[in-house]
């Protein structure tokens, strides 16, 4: 019953700029607005409240609109927009256009009226990034030959992006997996036993390796002999995840195939990446297959220490996996996640729920993820609205990553995940939380293309507005301004 609320409230929001995009598909027909009223059998001047977003658009005249624009209605969703919007943002944040000044309705004037414009021009950031990182790396690469080798994207964000697309969802994957638990009848308590009979069906003998001081590899595989080699030192969840990897690269050529001959997917090196990822997706499903972690997500409400237990898996694990319940007619809650070192790094992003990540500029430091390291080990709460209004309740905690004895390192990392706060009530993690009156933190993609203009974080000016200087005043944070 919350779930159908929390969706026709969603829809509402979204339809309340349906208008918007009516008006550009409109100009991008080169049709009047009167023409269109026509077309539709509705008064000019209902259908320019409707454009403004002052009227709401009935489902029968969408249709119609639709037809008559002769565009699909997956035009009309607003998303696609917004993520476009936020992109073009944190393009501008580059210093290479700091002088130009342009203004966030400038972008959004854009995005509405000549989209496919609007993705070239991120389209040629991305590329330009991509040359601009490598050559800062690789001055040798100056001279025109070697050049030919840098003007791709960066594969990791070709691959985020597919990802991205499908929504973190890869339902033929998924039926795979359905498939492989049914015939093999596997269990969680006896998954070892299982995963060894499927490789051992594919040819493939499994052998746990001892280790020593040093050892960097942890999985290895010998394709000639046919033989697996796993390192002791990996936890029993981290050998299952390993095991079950190479399954998906032995047996899911034909399903990786055809997410592989996505167009956007640009080098030889994209695609392995991506084939490496989608690997990755199909052992997290082998661990905790889709229904039967579901069930046990809404019981346990989504408690994520709790699901590692019954599932035998660590919190990132969980984590991950609870942003891939997108399957149509039995969905999860809709989260976002993060993966930041204690530097600021961001090795792992995924905005299932809704929310946008910089890609060019550093991270919001406002935003939980980057506290967690403040009290290790502890879930940290946090809710949080993003400039435009829209509102997230994130939980975030370290964890530990460390392989073989005493004298190997230890990698410490902060895992967030959050949902539209609408969703919120359904965590375990709101309890004890009036969520009415809870204090809401204040956050945005970055400094550069945040306009909280008197933020006293705030690290860098912002592209909303010329910096003020004035040697006479001291604010706080040194770019902080007047809002």
């Amino acid at each position: 019953m919350f779930v159908k609320s929390v969706n026709s409230g969603a829809a509402m929001a979204k339809e309340s700029k349906v208008g918007t995009r009516v008006r550009a598909l409109r100009r991008r027909a080169g049709t009047s607005q009167a023409k269109l009223a026509e077309m539709l059998g509705v008064s000019a001047s209902y259908l320019n409240l409707i454009e403004h977003n002052k009227r709401r658009l009935p489902a029968e005249l969408l249709f119609k609109v639709a037809e008559a624009l002769q565009v699909d209605l997956r035009e009309f969703a607003v998303d696609e927009s917004a993520q476009l919007h936020a992109e073009l943002m944190d393009v501008m944040s580059d210093p290479l256009f700091d002088e130009l000044q342009i203004r966030a309705v400038d972008l959004s004037d854009l995005v509405d009226t000549h989209p496919a414009f609007a993705r070239a021009m991120a389209l040629l950031h991305r590329r330009f990034q991509s040359m601009r990182e490598v050559l800062s790396s690789h001055p040798d690469l100056l001279d025109p030959e070697a050049s030919e080798r840098v003007v791709s994207r960066l594969p990791s964000e070709e691959v985020n992006d597919l990802i991205e697309r499908h929504r973190n969802y890869f339902g033929d994957v998924e039926a795979v997996v359905d498939e492989l638990w049914a015939r093999h009848r596997l269990s969680v308590s006896t998954l070892f036993d299982g995963l060894v009979r499927i490789l051992r069906e594919a040819g493939v003998r499994v052998e746990v390796t001892s280790s020593s001081p040093g050892d960097q590899v942890v999985r290895r595989f010998d394709p000639v002999r046919g033989i697996l080699r796993i390192s002791e030192s990996l936890p029993a969840r981290s050998q299952h995840f390993q095991m079950a990897h190479q399954i998906g690269l032995l047996t899911l050529d034909e399903v990786f195939g055809s997410l592989l001959d996505d167009a956007q997917l640009t080098t030889e090196t994209s695609r392995g990446l991506c084939r490496m990822v989608l690997a990755n997706y199909f052992a997290g499903a082998i661990l905790m297959p889709y229904e039967a972690f579901l069930a046990a997500a809404t019981e346990l409400r989504y408690d994520l220490e709790l699901l590692g237990h019954r599932f035998r898996t660590g919190f990132e694990q969980v984590a991950h996996r609870l942003t891939t319940l997108r399957r149509e007619g039995s969905e999860g809650v809709p989260f976002h996640f993060l993966k930041v070192d204690m530097a600021g790094n961001i090795s792992k992003r995924f905005g299932g729920s809704g929310i946008t990540f910089a890609r060019f500029s550093g991270g919001c430091p406002l935003w939980n993820v980057n506290a967690a390291f403040l009290v290790p080990g502890r879930i940290r709460r946090q809710v949080s609205q993003m400039p435009n209004g829209d509102q997230y309740f994130c939980v975030s905690r370290t964890v530990q990553k460390r392989h073989g004895g005493f004298h190997a390192s230890e990698n410490t990392y902060a895992i967030g995940v959050g949902c539209p706060l609408p969703y919120a009530s359904q965590l375990v993690y709101t309890d004890g939380l009036d969520l009415q009156e809870a204090e809401v933190v204040p956050i945005g993609m970055s400094c550069r293309v945040c306009d909280r203009m008197g933020c006293t974080h705030r690290a860098f000016p912002s592209l909303q507005a010329p910096l003020e200087l004035d040697e006479n005043v001291r604010r706080v944070a040194f770019y902080a301004s007047e809002d």
